[in-house]
């Protein structure tokens, strides 16, 4: 049962939210060098795959790239990895195109999503080094022929570049679902009027005052980088930063040029099919429009990496970067999610466009970093799997599998939980949402005839988990109040028969 999907694109709109997809690591840094061969590596991590949640006591299963691929029907990845501030080796697996047969390489493009933003924000910083903007002046001082509408909350703290990047100048729009490839694609400006397919980009919250995510403050990033520069947004990043990191196989043009589309990747969604029209395109570029390889984003995490070391030729300044790599609310630095500290600090950003999910994980001090990329909706899991499996074998201890403890219970004690159970509201387009727990094995079997079916294990008398993606059901039993909370979201009520 996915009432977290159902309920989001109800509520914001639009099918496909384009939302950080975190990983939650527990960092603890080693030392310890491989002398395995680069592809022993390879073997080894792309054969190591294990489940995101193991049952305690239980043998541990491991599973190939191509095995987890065809379980969580994604049809393509591709992958780069970085160690001790070079490429270490990058590979791409499984299908660009399953119609066509084209398959991935290390040169597919695949849309970056969010990661778009990490990499976007080094124009507004470059711009800042050069003394062209001021990162904490009102952006409405650079706007042209666009501006943030002033309001009682702005009175007192403006919109700046600084709070843009970090996501705390309090700005509207969460993401943004893109455009069928037959559509038009609104202008900048259109977007922040709310003239697309998302609502009006304002300030509905006084800035600096609490973090919150913001596609809508990166495009208005994008629109000063474009007023300030008096180029377009494609145009400044290809010729100022992209080309300035070797990414030649990098564009924010969008739609995507055509002379690139038989080296990009389809997009496919959790059924594992393709995206009608291939993908969606996104004129938002600074916030979801990137189109980019594993290999190029490996290079921006080396410039970052090496600039942080001292390089003294960089695309921007070691102090530029250190500031870039300071952590403000939420531990968000100018660009990327910052986590822990010294040596052990990482910066990272995941990414979601529909069709595509994707992460990037870099430690700014050691010279490391993972790159995945993937061409499905359901990639999340399976991405978690590929970078906990990178991490294992390196010794980085990016993350590693959750561990439950499941209790044994009869046929008779499960079926006290089994019956009829209806969501405490009206589902639009549905109506009445109901779904049916029926006793399997040592579990239960919910039947949502609405979407795919889910196995779920008691971790105690109240909570079931479904193991294969941590899904959960809290359980209420007492009489009058028979129900169950799912993913601590939607309340279902037992229906009395």
């Amino acid at each position: 049962m996915k009432l977290d999907i159902l309920m989001s694109s109800i509520k914001q709109r639009m099918k496909y939210l384009a939302s950080l997809l975190f990983l939650i690591f527990s960092i603890t840094v080693l030392n310890a060098q491989t002398t395995t061969t680069k592809s022993s590596d390879q073997s080894t991590i792309e054969n190591s795959l294990t489940k995101l949640i193991l049952v305690k006591d239980q043998p541990v299963e491991k599973y190939s790239i191509a095995e987890r691929m065809a379980h969580h029907k994604v049809p393509g990845v591709s992958i780069a990895v970085v160690r001790n501030g070079k490429i270490d080796w990058a590979k791409g697996y499984g299908y660009a195109n399953t119609n066509s047969k084209t398959k991935v390489n290390e040169t597919t493009l695949f849309q970056a999503g969010s990661i778009s933003k990490p990499v976007a924000a080094l124009a507004a910083l470059k711009l800042a080094q050069e003394g062209k903007l001021d990162l904490d002046e009102n952006v409405n001082a650079y706007l042209k022929d666009w501006s943030i509408e002033e309001n009682e909350l702005t009175a007192n703290n403006k919109v700046t570049v600084r709070r843009l990047l970090t996501h705390t100048a309090g700005t509207t729009v969460h993401g943004f679902p893109g455009y069928m490839t037959n559509e038009d694609i609104p202008s900048d400006v259109m977007v922040l009027n709310g003239k697309g397919n998302t609502p009006k980009v304002y300030v509905d919250v006084e800035p600096e005052s609490m973090w919150r995510y913001s596609g809508g403050g990166y495009t208005i990033m994008e629109k000063v980088v474009e007023d300030i520069s008096g180029e377009s947004f494609q145009d400044y990043m290809k010729n100022h930063i992209l080309s300035n990191m070797d990414m030649h196989n990098s564009t924010y043009n969008q739609p995507l040029d055509s002379e690139l589309h038989a080296n990009a990747s389809a997009a496919y969604d959790s059924n594992g099919n393709i995206i009608e029209g291939l993908w969606h395109n996104y004129p938002e570029q600074a916030a979801a429009g990137l189109w980019t390889t594993p290999t190029d984003l490996a290079k921006y995490c080396i410039e970052i990496q090496n600039i942080r070391q001292g390089k003294s030729d960089g695309l921007l300044s070691k102090k530029t970067v250190d500031i870039m790599l300071t952590k403000h609310k939420n531990d968000w630095g100018l660009g990327p999610s910052l986590r822990w500290e010294a040596d052990s600090l990482v910066f990272s950003h995941g990414g979601k466009n529909a069709g595509f999910t994707n992460n990037m994980v870099a430690f700014a001090e050691l010279g490391d970093a993972v790159i995945v990329m993937t061409n499905g909706d359901n990639g999340g899991r399976l991405m978690s799997e590929i970078i906990t499996s990178v991490s294992q074998h390196y010794g980085w201890n990016l993350g590693k599998p959750r561990v439950v403890e499941t209790k044994e219970m009869t046929a008779d004690e499960l079926s006290k939980y089994t019956g009829r159970y209806q969501l405490d509201f009206q589902v639009p387009g549905i109506g009445d949402y109901i779904i049916t727990l029926k006793v399997k094995d040592n579990g239960l079997l919910l039947e949502d005839p609405n979407d795919s079916d889910s196995f779920i294990l008691p971790l105690n008398d109240a909570t079931f988990m479904d193991i294969e993606n941590g899904d959960t059901a809290v359980f209420d039993l007492t009489e009058g109040k028979e129900g169950f909370r799912w993913n601590n979201q939607y309340q279902l009520n037992k229906l009395k028969d």
